[in-house]
């Protein structure tokens, strides 16, 4: 089955449109003054009676996005509307489910469920009455005078939907609220909440669920907008037409999850399929179009480690060179977002490239898993100079230096011009690792300084 195919396989809701956001651009400030876009012309609907899922990888500003749709930040241009008013605060017919449970240690379970109906003025019988109606309604019956800590990670996210429901919002808004969660209770809330869903026994008329699980969002989800990063944009909109509960062994099941991932992974052509359009074609006259060099903005890390990587080219290599991601996921007990940095990095440093929902080891990734040690250490230094952009404008910037020797906040300061401070060291951390791995360059981390190898630039 086509993408385009399993897009057109349910209708639109035709329920009233609760959230509308429209060509919402968000800008933050970095404390040196510079602008860091993170969402950018974004317009999407949320109508009454579908889930909504947002996915996109780190960097495409999903919670940001969630966050312009509950009046808790407001977009530096476009505008979010509540049922046709434009909001100027917070978002009044809207309740948050948080991916850190966000609860309050000093309070009971019944008291933290009860929070949002205090803020609103509602009488303390009533409080109590709904409150332990939804702490029943999600599976904590008994524990409304437990305190968090005696509970677990699973207990204290109901709290949460329970929080969340009691408020009967007319769209609850949640934030990863299963990735802090072991993979069993994940999968045992997911299930729960489509109970809830398709009994209408939620007091909810909507969801918006931000969540970087591909799986996820085709088991939950009505409708699924893919953001691509830096800045965030809707880069494809997909429908899901299957029944719930959902059979992830069922071919379309299967179909989606590969379009997603196709779209993800930077396939033009999924991504032209599930919206519709063509694939961008070359220029007249026959000549190809000339990407922009990479650059460590445009092309970041992904967060892996050396050990990872190799990892998974030996497990390829010893499946004869190719498999497919949702098999090797589903053998190591992981979802398959979970292998997608691992697989960025080995298409990024041309160790292996994508064939549609499978993955091939390059002759470049053979020999890498072949090699001895010190070998090993040469060819990646060599790939990494070559395909990871951060990594050799490190090299270069050491080398054109006289002692050969940068503190890192020179790097940090380069890279906030496309990243917030926290991914701006995240992309420095993973530059080291690979650069001490490859002994392209060494880090003191009590001074801060990084200093470039002998022999070094002999990789660029």
């Amino acid at each position: 089955m086509t993408s385009s195919e399993v897009r057109s396989a349910a209708p639109r809701p035709t329920g009233d449109v609760i959230i509308r956001a429209e060509a919402v651009t968000k800008t933050f400030t970095t404390p040196d003054g510079r602008a860091l876009p993170v969402l950018d012309g974004i317009s999407f609907d949320l109508a009454e009676g579908e889930i909504v899922a947002l996915l996109g990888k780190s960097g495409s500003g999903k919670s940001t996005l969630l966050r312009c749709a509950a009046g808790l930040i407001a977009p530096s241009t476009g505008s979010v509307a509540y049922r046709g008013t434009p909001l100027t605060g917070a978002n009044p017919g809207v309740a948050m489910v948080f991916q850190s449970f966000a609860l309050l240690p000093w309070l009971t379970v019944q008291q933290n469920v009860e929070l949002g109906l205090e803020a609103r003025g509602i009488g303390e019988e009533e409080r109590r009455r709904r409150a332990l109606k939804a702490i029943d309604l999600i599976g904590l019956d008994g524990f409304e005078s437990a305190y968090p800590k005696e509970l677990s990670g699973g207990m204290r996210q109901r709290v949460g939907f329970a929080r969340g429901i009691v408020v009967e919002p007319d769209a609850l808004l949640m934030d990863e609220p299963f990735s802090a969660l072991d993979v069993l209770t994940a999968e045992n809330l997911r299930t729960e909440l489509v109970g809830l869903w398709e009994g209408h026994e939620a007091p909810v008329k909507s969801i918006l669920i931000v969540t970087h699980n591909i799986e996820e969002a085709v088991l939950l989800a009505d409708r699924i907008l893919v953001l691509s990063a830096n800045p965030g944009r809707i880069q494809a909109e997909l429908t899901v037409g299957l029944p719930r509960p959902r059979d992830r062994q069922h071919p379309r099941f299967a179909a989606l999850v590969d379009t997603v991932y196709d779209i993800l992974t930077g396939r033009e052509e999924a991504a032209a399929a599930a919206v519709g359009a063509e694939p961008a074609a070359a220029p007249a006259g026959g000549a190809a179009h000339r990407p922009a060099p990479a650059t460590p903005i445009s092309a970041p890390l992904p967060d892996v480690s050396v050990g990872g990587l190799a990892g998974l080219l030996e497990i390829l290599v010893a499946r004869g060179g190719e498999d497919g991601l949702a098999e090797i996921a589903d053998e190591l007990n992981f979802e398959v977002d979970d292998l997608l940095p691992l697989v960025d990095a080995a298409v990024l440093l041309g160790l292996a490239r994508t064939d549609g929902p499978r993955i091939v080891v390059t002759d470049a990734g053979r020999e890498l898993v072949a090699a001895d040690i010190l070998t090993s250490k040469q060819l990646f230094a060599r790939h990494a100079a070559a395909h990871a952009p951060l990594v050799r404008a490190v090299v270069q910037a050491l080398a054109a230096t006289e002692d050969h020797t940068l503190r890192e906040d020179f790097f940090l300061d380069l890279l906030r011009r496309g990243f917030s401070a926290e991914e701006a060291r995240n992309q420095l951390e993973t530059a080291v690792d690979w650069g001490r791995y490859a002994e392209l360059y060494d880090y003191n981390r009590d001074d801060g300084e990084l200093t470039l190898e002998p022999g070094a630039q002999a990789a660029l």
